[in-house]
């Protein structure tokens, strides 16, 4: 029970550092290849414009796990994102040819050296997460499929 009470404080915690970081007022970076600006926070709200990797926007507010951003570029945009799509620290590319997906993983703290170790400290099939991560589904079938099996769209 000890061992129960123990992880769920660090959990709050940590989890509570990691939005902390996006205060009203603040600057974030997108982290993700592209960052749809909702309309409200929700997955499946109307989609206002997108952001690319490395954009930097203004912290205008928070909700759980949503963000409010508006461009630095450019002020007209401005809308909801995951807080999984900011980042804290400035997204750069060093010029060394770095592809986007391994810019935004750089960006959470996952590197050449973290992915090597997990390959040297297990039998991991990463052919099968990269099958995994090619699969697409549009926002229309994935509601519908939401909505059919009556499943919580979580809005």
């Amino acid at each position: 029970m000890r061992k129960v009470f123990v992880f769920c404080v660090l959990f709050l915690l940590v989890s509570g550092a990691l939005f902390a970081q996006f205060k009203k007022g603040n600057t974030a970076w997108i982290s993700s290849k592209t960052a749809e600006l909702k309309s409200s926070t929700g997955f499946f709200s109307s989609v206002k414009g997108t952001l690319q990797m490395g954009d930097e926007v203004t912290v205008l507010d928070t909700s759980g796990n949503w963000v409010e951003v508006q461009s630095k570029a450019n002020a007209a945009l401005s809308g909801w994102v995951a807080a999984s799509s900011l980042s804290a620290r400035r997204i750069v590319s060093s010029g060394m040819g770095a592809s986007a997906s391994e810019i935004a993983l750089a960006g959470k703290g996952f590197s050449r050296e973290v992915e090597d170790e997990y390959k040297r400290s297990g039998d991991y099939n990463f052919a099968d997460v990269d099958k995994v991560e090619a699969i697409t589904v549009s926002r229309d079938e994935l509601y519908k499929f939401i909505t059919e099996g009556r499943l919580n769209t979580g809005e």
